[in-house]
């Protein structure tokens, strides 16, 4: 009996130490997959709302001044930056087919008043009707309108500078044929003009921003300069071709700028606003004002949950809503997690 019993108890040794060595395997095992992360106890915090935006320069008086009839241009007398002085004549049209028209209308007219002083004549040795009168009279005042029009539209055959300023653009060039209405030169009085600032921004940047709000302005193009401005429109509707709202920014010391040169605005608004201030590493797949981040409820596993952006800076972000429910985010290593992921907090 005995000699059995040695070789059946050494067999038992060997079950247990290779049961125990399983358990450390395993143990061994799945702290190896917790990945390693750092956490940051999420608070909220007050802080002043500002609006980050880009537009041009402009002024409030820019003007695109066009033919008020159709035909060819015959003469453009500017160039783009040329100063200009009021009533000075920037372009013309060809003037034949217009003066032929004007020369018929008056031909018109002279034989309507012709008929008219015959017929009254006629009328008072009572040979003509008072209809007959009437007709001579209403054909008369019919052709002096028809004269008026096609004078009105020989004067408007050239375009007159309406204000000292400048010419910013030429759209058309002589020779060319053009429509009723078209542009040919775009002007502005920047002597006199406010200097605007035209930017567009969000809905909920829109609703934040107040007339009077004040803004700072910086441009590539002055690098040394520093533009004071404030909020002076703001639109009522989106624009038909961004989708975006527009705001005008009047700007407080303009000496420098040329209308078309772009800046970069700060708006600082007097709303305040409370939210999350996260490092920017923590942020994953940031697209317009939505992204993801990763959080952990009890610091032992990962959680992937949708935030809104408020803005992105270059040392943290402002989130707007998404984290009201969770204790911890998780600010590194984030790039080896996924839904789910076991965490060991470093």
């Amino acid at each position: 009996m005995k000699k059995y019993f040695l070789p059946l108890f050494i067999f038992v040794l060997i079950i247990q130490s290779c049961s125990k060595s399983d358990n450390n395997i395993q143990t061994v095992a799945s702290e190896t997959e917790r990945i390693p992360v750092r956490l940051q106890e999420l608070k909220k915090s007050s802080f002043e709302f500002f609006v980050q935006t880009s537009g041009q320069f402009s002024t409030d008086d820019e003007t695109m001044l066009a033919f008020k009839t159709g035909g060819i241009i015959e003469k453009i007398l500017v160039s783009e930056g040329d100063a200009v002085r009021t009533g000075q004549v920037l372009a013309q049209l060809n003037m034949t087919e217009i003066e032929a028209q004007v020369e018929q209308a008056q031909l018109g007219f002279d034989k309507a008043s012709r008929d008219f002083r015959r017929a009254e004549n006629l009328y008072r040795d009572s040979v003509a009707t008072f209809e007959q009168f009437q007709n001579a009279q209403t054909a008369m005042k019919v052709a002096e309108r028809q004269l008026a029009t096609a004078k009105f539209n020989q004067s408007y055959s050239q375009i007159r500078a309406l204000s000292n300023g400048f010419i910013l653009r030429k759209l058309a060039n002589e020779g060319q044929m053009i429509a009723p209405g078209a542009p040919v030169l775009i002007t502005n009085g920047a002597s006199k003009g406010r200097w605007l600032l035209k930017v567009g921004v969000s809905d909920r940047e829109w609703a934040a921003i107040q007339l009077g709000d004040a803004a700072t302005i910086t441009s590539d193009a002055l690098p040394n300069r520093l533009f004071e401005a404030e909020v002076s429109r703001k639109s009522v509707g989106t624009d038909t071709f961004s989708g975006t709202f527009n705001i005008d920014l009047q700007v407080k010391n303009p000496s420098g700028l040329a209308s078309g040169l772009f800046g970069n605005a700060v708006i600082r608004t007097k709303q305040n606003q409370s939210a999350w201030q996260i490092p920017y590493e923590a942020l994953l797949d940031g697209n317009g004002n939505s992204g993801y981040v990763f959080i952990s409820n009890d610091q032992k596993t990962a959680k992937k949950i949708p935030v809104v952006i408020g803005r992105i800076d270059k040392e943290y972000v402002t989130i707007l809503s998404g984290l009201d429910s969770a204790p911890y985010l998780i600010i590194s290593g984030s790039a080896y997690l996924k839904d789910g992921s076991s965490i060991s907090v470093q």
